[in-house]
């Protein structure tokens, strides 16, 4: 059911509470009898209910009370009545009595009745005026419409007292507001980047590869973390159809194993040292075997080696502690 701007304010006032005494009964009836009406003003007090919750008691001074007590004994008191001044009452001249041919002489012994004494047409009527209180109804309309616009605008101003308080609240002291409207708290994440630590430089290995003359034909590197190894060409002859492929020999393994062809190109590298351990690459004979055009067919080596070698560390491993 739609309800006027007046019902609305009527309701927002009961809720704010600054109806007096009848119109309060009159919310209450229409409360009773149309329960719409009631949901409405349940509204309005659930709307202006933080009000109450913001603004805290407040002990009125002893004075106050003194006042009132002595207002109440003072309109206890007998009160003399109103006394009105008195309207002089209207003074009527009497017309002079004539003889009328109409009516007949002023001395016929049947006077006129007083009915047929207003008929002749010189007797003006006096213009009839609207009884005292007549507007009346209209001065009260105006004055309730008036206060219900008062209203509306109390209500308005409390609600926007009671935004800009909680508002302000929110912004400054959150945590002085009820659980139900206090904000929740913000989380930011903030994520750092540091930068990586640098890596630190790794054990170098460097095997001379040398044959019977002493000269080095190869020299093979090998980086102690990722164990991969490189072999550079310095001083051994290519022959043709044949191919050097290198070889490591340990007492730790049955058979020397193949560590690959070595290419014709200057430098040669390999990752296949990573399935080994390092006490098995550390202590192990490099050896390198001439061999046919793509390597040994079953595997193992099919003449003697002709250039050998051991590993030699270069560059240390990097330590945690500082330098002294």
């Amino acid at each position: 059911m739609a309800y006027s701007e007046d019902h609305i304010a009527l309701a927002a006032e009961y809720a704010l509470g600054t109806l007096d005494a009848d119109e309060r009964t009159q919310v209450e009836t229409m409360m009773a009898v149309d329960t719409e009406f009631a949901a409405l003003v349940q509204a309005w007090e659930f709307r202006l209910g933080p009000l109450n919750q913001m603004v805290g008691l407040v002990e009125p001074r002893p004075v106050v009370w003194e006042n009132i007590k002595a207002a109440i004994g003072h309109a206890g008191a007998p009160q003399a009545p109103l006394v009105l001044p008195e309207t002089p009452a209207a003074t009527v001249t009497p017309p002079p009595i004539t003889d009328d041919p109409e009516f007949g002489s002023a001395f016929d012994p049947e006077p006129p009745q007083p009915s047929e004494i207003r008929r002749p047409a010189e007797i003006r009527q006096l213009p009839v005026q609207p009884p005292i209180g007549a507007g009346d109804s209209n001065v009260v309309a105006l004055a309730s419409r008036v206060k219900r616009w008062r209203g509306i605008a109390s209500v308005a101003t409390a609600i926007a007292a009671a935004l800009l308080v909680t508002l302000g609240l929110q912004v400054y002291r959150p945590d002085a507001l009820p659980n139900a409207i206090r904000p929740k708290p913000r989380i930011q994440t903030v994520e750092v980047k540091t930068p990586a630590p640098a890596l630190a430089p790794s054990a170098q290995y460097v095997a001379l590869l040398q044959g019977q003359n002493g000269g080095p034909a190869f020299i093979m590197t090998i980086d102690g973390a990722t164990k991969n190894f490189t072999v550079r060409k310095v001083g051994a002859p290519s022959e043709p159809g044949k191919s050097f492929e290198l070889w490591l020999i340990s007492d730790k393994l049955p058979q020397p194993r193949s560590l690959g062809v070595i290419g014709a190109d200057d430098f040669t590298a390999r990752p296949v040292l990573s399935g080994y351990d390092p006490d098995v690459i550390n202590g192990a004979t490099y050896a390198v075997t001439v061999e046919q055009a793509g390597g040994s067919p079953n595997g193992q080596p099919t003449s003697a080696p002709i250039f050998t070698g051991k590993l030699i560390e270069t560059v240390p491993p990097a330590s945690n502690t500082p330098p002294r």
